[in-house]
Parts: C-alpha cells; sequence; structure tokens
C-alpha cells in the first residue's frame, strides 16, 4: 500500500551538522546486554534496526578509557584498534542500509567502580562509587586534561570506525552531569562554583571533538533539562542557562530528563510521549535539530511531536526494540502491522542482568546474529504439515502464527471464547492496559492468514486431538496460580493455609472478591516481581483494607529490573495498603494469620478475612499426560510429534512464553520437531574468544 501522504514530514531528511539523517526516525543511544564482549551479536542487531527504516542507529554508552569501567553491565567500549575493527563492522552494517552510525562516548565518573580495569574511579569529588565499597579520586587539572586527550583519541577511533555521530554525554549522572551538579562539583579551580565554571568541560569537549573529527562527523551532546537535585523542575533557571551557553555548540540535542524511571518508565505508570511537558521549550532556545524520546508507538503521535514543533527527530529506544521494522511499515503504509512496545520493560531488565537484549513483543531480539532470525522474515518450511495448537494464549498466538507465516496449516483451539489467555485476564489490572497489544498485534496478523483456523470455546481432549489427526500437535494450555503458597519459601506447599478463605490472582482476575468487605485482606508476594503489588493496589482501590507481605526487603522486589519498584511500593502507599516486608506467612486460621521474620524467625499475627497468596504456578498439562499414555494411539492417528510450549511447560513471564511458542514453531519440518530443552550441543551460535593455540 502507499505511504498515507499525512506521515511525509517523518520521512523528510535532516541536516545535522556536516551529515544528513535520511528520515526522522532516530534510534538513540540504548543499552543492549551486548557490549563490547558481544560485538558479532551487536552488529548484526543495529543493522537489523536501519534496514527495518530507522535513518540514524547509535550505539550504547561507549566507554573512552579503562577509567570508564561499568562492570558487570555490558557496555561498548573504544579503548583501542581492536575496538575500533569491532564498530566498524558495526558501521558498515549500518551503512548498509543507508543510515547514519552514532556513538555515545562515555565516561562514568563516580559511577564507575572499575572492577575489572581496576583503575581507581575519578570524579569531581571524593563520592562512593557505584557497585562497590569504594571511594573516587577527586580530579585535579590534570586529570581533567587526561579526560579531554581519552575523549578526543575516542572520537577520532570512532570516525576511523566509519561512524556519523559522536556524544558528548552529559547525562544520566555519569561524569559531565557531576561536572554541573554543584552538589558534587565544588572545589576544582576554574571548572566549579559558576555556571559558567561547571559548563567549561562541555563545552571545551565540544570544541575539542569538533576541531578533532572536522567536517567528517555531526557532534551531538545527551543532556537533561532538569538537575538531580530538583527533578522535574528548574527553579532557579540554571539549566536554561545551560542551554542557552551550549546552543551555538553541538550540532544536535538529545534532551531527556533527571527522573530515568520516567524517561525509562513502564507503561503501568507513565504513557506515550511524557517527556514533552518538560522538554517543549529546549528547541526555542537552541535552535539547532533536537531529539527526544517518549516511547512512541504512534505515527501519529511521532507526526504531532514534529509540526508542533516539539522535536525534529522521533528518538526512540524500546520501540525500536519491539519492532525494527516500525518505519518502514509507517512509509509502506502498513501502520497496522507495527508490532508495538507495551512498556513492560523486560528489554531493560535483561541488560541489567548482563544478558542480550529481550522482548515480550519481538522474540527475534538479541537473536539476529546467535540464531539468524529476523523479525520480518520467516524462512518457509521444506514441507508444509497440519499442525494443531492448543490453547491461544500467548505462546500459542505466537506458534500459530510463526507457523502460518512459514506455510504450515494451522488449527487453533481455544478453550475460552475470548483469545489471549493470561494476557486478556492480566490486561484489565491496574496500568495493565498496553499488555494486550501482545494479544491485539498477533489476532489481526492470524486474521490475515488463510491457512490459519481459529476455534474458540474448544475444549480438547485426547480423544479429540486424535481425531483431528495433525501431524504436530504444540501444547498451549497455560498455569494457574496456587492456593497453597508453594513457592521459594514453602516448596511443598503451606499446610498451615485454610483454602477456605483463599483467593488465588486467577480468582481475582475472574471476578471473585473477598465475602466480608469489612475485614482485612492479605496479600502475601513471594513471587517478587508485580503481580502481588497490582494486585493489593486492585484491592485497595475497591475499598479493602489490604496489608501486602512479601519474604523480600521491599515490594515487588524483582521489579527493580524493570524500573518500577519505587513507583510501585509508592503507589501501595498512596492507596493505603500496609506494607510488611522480609516476612512470610506461616499460616491463616480463622481469622487471623501467623507471620514469622525471614531473618529473627520473631513471629506476630495479624487479623486476616482472605488471603490471597501470589508464590508460584502450576502448569496446566493435563492434557499432556492424557496424550503421553497412549502413544500407540497417537501414532495411529498420524501424529509425529507433541510438544509443550509457554506457561503448560514452564511458567514464566509473557516474555518467555512469547519467545518459546516463536522457537517451537520454528523447529518444526515436516517430522522434524527438535525440541530445545536438553540439546547436546548449544542450539545458537556462542560470541566468544577462541584460543587459537595454547599459548
Amino acid at each position: 500500500m502507499p505511504r498515507d501522504p499525512r506521515f511525509d514530514p517523518l520521512f523528510a531528511p535532516l541536516k545535522i551538522g556536516p551529515v544528513t539523517a535520511p528520515n526522522r526516525f532516530y534510534q538513540v543511544p540504548h543499552c543492549t546486554g551486548m557490549g563490547y564482549a558481544m560485538p558479532q551479536t551487536l552488529a548484526a542487531m543495529r543493522a537489523v534496526k536501519a534496514e527495518g527504516g530507522w535513518g540514524t542507529v547509535c550505539t550504547e554508552y561507549c566507554s573512552i578509557h579503562p577509567t570508564s569501567d561499568d562492570h558487570p553491565s555490558p557496555f561498548a567500549s573504544l579503548w583501542d584498534q581492536g575496538d575500533v575493527a569491532n564498530l566498524a563492522v558495526l558501521a558498515e552494517g549500518v551503512h548498509r542500509h543507508g543510515s547514519l552510525c552514532g556513538v555515545e562516548l562515555w565516561h562514568g565518573g563516580l559511577r564507575s567502580a572499575n572492577l575489572l580495569s581496576r583503575q581507581t574511579p575519578i570524579g569531581p569529588n571524593s563520592l562512593p562509587a557505584d557497585k562497590a565499597p569504594l571511594q573516587a579520586r577527586r580530579m585535579d587539572l590534570a586529570d581533567i586534561r587526561d579526560y579531554r586527550r581519552a575523549h578526543r583519541a575516542a572520537a577520532l577511533r570512532a570516525r576511523e570506525a566509519g561512524a556519523d555521530l559522536v556524544y558528548v554525554y552529559a547525562s544520566h549522572t555519569y561524569l559531565l552531569s557531576q561536572f554541573l551538579d554543584r552538589r558534587i562539583n565544588r572545589t576544582i579551580v576554574g571548572y566549579s562554583g559558576s555556571i559558567e565554571n561547571r559548563v567549561r568541560i562541555i563545552r571545551e569537549l565540544i570544541e575539542e571533538t569538533q576541531e578533532a573529527v572536522g567536517d567528517a562527523l555531526a557532534v551531538a551532546i545527551r543532556i537533561e533539562v532538569d538537575a538531580e537535585a530538583t527533578p522535574g523542575d528548574d527553579p532557579d533557571g540554571e539549566r536554561r542557562a545551560i542551554f542557552e551557553l551550549l546552543k551555538d555548540g553541538p550540532d544536535l540535542f538529545d534532551v531527556t530528563i533527571t527522573d530515568y524511571s520516567q524517561e525509562m518508565g513502564v507503561s503501568r505508570f507513565v504513557h506515550e510521549a511524557s517527556l514533552e511537558p518538560l522538554i517543549a521549550h529546549v528547541r526555542g532556545i537552541v535552535q539547532k535539530p533536537v531529539v527526544s524520546v517518549g516511547r512512541f508507538t504512534t505515527p501519529e503521535t511521532m507526526l504531532s511531536q514534529l509540526k508542533r514543533g516539539i522535536v525534529d527527530l522521533i528518538g526512540a529506544a524500546r520501540p525500536s526494540i519491539a519492532d525494527p521494522f516500525l518505519p518502514k511499515k509507517i512509509a509502506e503504509g502498513r501502520p497496522d502491522d507495527i508490532r508495538e512496545c507495551i512498556g513492560c520493560n523486560i528489554c531493560y531488565a535483561s541488560d541489567i542482568q548482563g544478558v542480550p537484549l529481550r522482548c515480550t513483543q519481538n522474540p527475534t531480539m538479541g537473536e539476529e546474529w546467535r540464531r539468524d532470525w529476523h523479525p520480518d522474515r520467516m524462512p518457509r518450511a521444506q514441507q508444509s504439515e497440519r499442525i494443531l495448537v492448543v490453547g491461544a494464549g500467548p505462546a500459542g498466538l505466537e506458534a500459530a502464527l510463526t507457523l502460518a507465516q512459514r506455510g504450515h496449516q494451522v488449527t487453533l483451539a481455544e478453550a475460552r471464547r475470548d483469545l489471549g489467555g493470561r494476557v486478556t485476564l492480566e490486561s484489565k489490572l491496574p496500568g495493565l492496559g498496553e499488555w494486550a497489544r501482545v494479544r491485539d498485534y498477533r489476532q489481526y496478523q492470524l486474521s490475515k492468514c488463510d491457512n490459519v483456523e481459529i476455534f474458540r470455546e474448544s475444549r480438547l481432549s485426547a480423544a479429540d486431538v486424535r481425531e483431528l489427526s495433525p501431524r504436530h500437535v504444540l501444547l498451549a494450555t497455560g498455569s494457574h496460580w496456587r492456593a497453597d503458597a508453594t513457592g521459594h519459601s514453602f516448596p511443598a506447599g503451606n499446610p498451615g493455609i485454610d483454602l477456605a478463605i483463599a483467593l488465588t490472582p486467577d480468582d481475582l482476575m475472574a471476578g471473585k472478591r473477598p465475602a466480608d468487605r469489612a475485614k482485612p485482606v492479605i496479600v502475601f508476594d513471594d513471587d517478587h516481581y508485580l503481580m502481588a503489588a497490582v494486585l493489593a493496589e486492585l484491592l485497595g482501590r475497591e475499598g479493602y483494607a489490604v496489608t501486602y507481605v512479601t519474604t523480600a526487603g521491599v515490594v515487588g522486589f524483582w521489579s527493580r529490573f524493570t524500573m518500577e519498584q519505587a513507583r510501585s511500593q509508592a503507589r501501595l502507599i498512596e492507596v493505603g495498603v500496609q506494607i510488611i516486608v522480609s516476612h512470610a506467612v506461616d499460616s491463616v486460621h480463622g481469622d487471623q494469620a501467623t507471620l514469622s521474620c525471614v531473618f529473627s524467625g520473631r513471629r506476630r499475627d495479624l487479623p486476616c478475612g482472605a488471603f490471597v497468596p501470589v508464590t508460584s504456578r502450576e502448569p496446566d498439562d493435563t492434557l499432556w499426560h492424557e496424550l503421553q499414555t497412549d502413544t500407540a494411539a497417537n501414532a495411529a492417528a498420524g501424529i509425529a510429534g507433541i510438544q509443550r510450549i509457554g506457561d503448560c511447560k514452564a511458567p514464566g513471564l509473557i516474555a518467555h512464553a512469547v519467545y518459546d511458542g516463536h522457537r517451537t514453531a520454528r523447529r518444526i519440518d515436516g517430522d522434524q520437531a527438535t525440541g530445545e530443552d536438553l540439546p547436546e550441543e548449544p542450539p545458537f551460535r556462542r560470541d566468544r574468544v577462541v584460543i587459537s593455540a595454547v599459548l
């Protein structure tokens, strides 16, 4: 289909200093969990972004020197010629598709404990470093000169590698933002005190970088519109003054804010284009191209940002992860095919945990080199087969879609009227509405497939499966939350729970509620992600007296990886939920629950009219076991293989279920249906150094 002419401004070229971006889609620097240690994985992923139409594709934070070492977090680097060679591969892959390649030159300052390099941390003051009980050395004028030389050398390496744009990185609490912070930068003569002094090093770096790279590269700055001391505000006008001082320097302003839980906010708390009220004034000050993020997923919002002069380039990290081909789909008149980001931040969690990016919506993310997967091209099966998928939750929908795209004849049977499984239920909880995109995208794509039949309200027995006589069967029958508190603390279940007053998350999502609204409800979180907190919020908003109890030290401990823990705990406080941390619920009887401290074992009693255990889930694998009892009957029905996928096999995140459905569907070809649970060899390539000779 032709592109809607309304969106033509999104495809207009834009001059950025000496270079020209081919369109307004700008993949801002974002972490990947790959860094310098996985150069082939990283280069392939960035190349796919460029292929998908992102006119500018940037690296993650790229260390300029061994004094900027963020281990164990993965980061890019430009320390030596080996790094130059690897970056050159990335840049070539980006250039192959006509896009610009940007490099975010980075020094962590106080944020870098240098755990691998073992260099002494440096910063404007001797304050504690991150990730270690260690303080930085207070920089002097000689250190500043050395830092400037290192930055210039890294810029020259970026030019040698073929980059088109380099950053002076002055945000996110790293070294240059530490110089801007009057609380930190207090004693360096000529570089502390007045705002002019504190901005001085940034101006020097911009000038020296421009002199070093000449007319070959553009120079960008990443900088915040507010200060760490006054998030969301500029009470004395200092931040505006910084922009005034810098406006004639860089070729591009990449602007953001200090509150990372908003900039990188989950959809549960932060919606599309949330930065606009805070950054809209910058373009009027600097009179240079401006880019900013906002988890933009809809073409209309992107267009509005341009037409109203908020930004000149549409910055994106997560939307480019969820759908690397987002720009191309708009260009081809296929906006309904965009795989929209759901704002769950599983991508961020994977990087924080030190592994390549994962994405709930895009199971190919991080697998471009490792498995040779592509987000928009599916290899056809050598032989088309009749395949039955039982269950239309996230794993079943993804498996059915992938199988259909590979040319198989697919039958999808769902026990309920509505498709989506757990996604349909969970997306109705407070703040999780955008999670329904997991279902909606796949349901729409399946509706366009002539080789897919969908049967709703069709709960199948083993006999039904055999009667249908498919060649392969994928069971995606899901799981259910356990009522007996089986989990981390009670691996065999808790016999002290009165099941008569227990309500599982499934019960609450189905509309059930505690019988007596006047009696307090205890929500016990031994799962540590977000479900318990969301249910506590739900009940609190409905007027129940709720006590949230967790064995962890904070609300939703694992949700710190998704950048929502603090907001989640604040929300429960706001709603009036009582919070008790570091305790297990030992027993619930009558109108009383007994809690025990996980450290001391000391017990305490609380009134309890209803108990909601959020601890673990039981796979719904009854059909699997029924089919396994008579393999001869399966063979007689012509069934070559039966596999479990998603929560039916191993309950986890929605991202796990989608990935498992996708992976399994890719491996079915003819009579072959290779499983991966215990492979003889790794079913993917490993990005690693292999020693070529004995030293």
